[in-house]
């Protein structure tokens, strides 16, 4: 009789991924193979707060049993029939979906990614047809130091050198200036210009949080100038800040929103354009598609997202224990701590570099149980699950501030 395999260990785990798994990725040394809410635990059975949520993929959380309940109902009936056909489950995620946003029709994708390439497409496409900029000729104006992605195109106009460096060359039709500048903006904004696209929250750069009065700028900008006011949110939106978007904070409607990651509830991967009736209608059959985007089970589980975010339970909880992780973090500047921005439950910490860079503090609070992810030098970014508690929190920070008095 043949004897199971044995189990294989994390350090067993991770050296076996060495020779078959391209380089594309430096993960912690930690391998999850469960998780339930905001807590994973690893081959070895040890558990750990998940103060990162897949990168706000995870806002509800590991196995949300609503979202759970969803996938299980859908993958009895029907998983795939490509956009050749109807399906019975897309018409009421797109309706959900546009009420949600405040928007009129949705484009379904997949990734993140996806959507952004989608919405450059829309954008391009509305200012032709539309706007009537000559063919060829329409414009992008993107912020510096943004992250929508690692497509070429996207990558076209990144100012991150690790993204763009040996993959040119690149697409052109972008201007990039200052993020959380009106002036250049104005100035970059001509009557070629097909939109202007941005982060209402700049997450891989480090949570940076534009001033008061910058989205409102920039679409009453948008606005005077005949563009399209782009807003990606597929990390800032769907509750994460406290709000169902991060644009809702100064009452802004952009006339595309881009979302994912959280939209497919961390089960299936799930991204949307939602725009104004008059931009999307811009396409036409054969001219973009997705042979897996508004699929059945992918339209069943991103419903089930929206009906979570319909309650405003998910933005209430994020906005009051968002206060929780601010005072938190306020307590800890000057002890390790440099400084922070935070809004709703995301925050990027600045952690004095005397103390190690921001990969070193995140392996050692792995170490101690807490699961974080660095970004540019010593700055750490914390995006938990929309289910955290304030103990778990709480937790978190003085496991922070432990591991930092250690170094000091």
């Amino acid at each position: 009789m043949t004897s199971a395999p044995r189990p294989r260990s994390s350090a067993e785990l991770i050296a076996a991924e060495e020779p078959v798994l391209a380089h594309n990725y430096h993960p912690l040394p930690v391998v999850v193979a469960r998780a339930e809410g905001a807590w994973v635990e690893d081959v070895e059975g040890r558990r750990y707060l998940d103060m990162l949520a897949g990168y706000s993929a995870l806002n509800f959380g590991h196995r949300h049993p609503a979202l759970i309940e969803a996938a299980h109902r859908q993958l009895d009936r029907l998983t795939l029939t490509s956009r050749a056909f109807h399906n019975d489950r897309l018409a009421r995620f797109a309706e959900r979906l546009a009420a949600l946003t405040g928007l009129d029709m949705v484009l379904p994708m997949n990734t993140g990614a996806e959507a952004v390439e989608s919405g450059i497409k829309v954008a391009r496409k509305w200012a032709y047809d539309v706007k009537g900029v000559p063919a060829d000729r329409a414009t992008i104006v993107v912020a510096a130091d943004n992250f929508h992605g690692r497509t070429t195109t996207i990558v076209s106009f990144s100012t991150d050198e690790t993204a763009r460096a040996g993959f040119g060359p690149f697409t052109p039709g972008f201007r990039v200036v200052p993020y959380n500048d009106l002036a250049a903006l104005e100035e970059a904004v001509d009557e070629t210009t097909a939109a202007v696209l941005i982060e209402p929250i700049q997450g891989e750069a480090g949570v940076l949080i534009p001033d008061d009065g910058y989205l409102a700028g920039v679409r009453e900008l948008t606005r005077r100038a005949g563009c399209l006011f782009v807003a990606d949110e597929i990390q800032s939106g769907l509750g994460r800040t406290g709000r169902t978007l991060a644009v809702e904070h100064e009452s802004v409607v952009p006339d595309m929103v881009l979302l994912g990651k959280a939209l497919g509830g961390g089960i299936v991967p799930v991204s949307a354009v939602v725009a104004r009736r008059e931009v999307l209608q811009v396409l036409h059959p054969g001219e973009h598609g997705s042979t897996f985007g508004g699929n059945p089970l992918a339209a069943a589980v991103g419903t089930a997202v929206v009906e979570l975010l319909e309650t405003g339970e998910f933005q209430r909880r994020a906005a009051e224990l968002g206060v929780v992780l601010r005072e938190g973090l306020e307590a800890l500047v000057g002890k390790g701590v440099t400084g922070f921005r935070s809004r709703g439950l995301w925050a990027g910490v600045d952690v004095d570099p005397a103390l190690g860079t921001g990969r070193e503090v995140s392996e050692r609070l792995m170490r101690e149980g807490i699961l974080v992810k660095d970004t540019h030098g010593s700055t750490v970014r914390l995006a938990p699950p929309l289910t955290v508690t304030a103990d778990e929190l709480l937790e978190a920070l003085r496991t922070l501030e432990k591991v930092l008095s250690r170094q000091a």
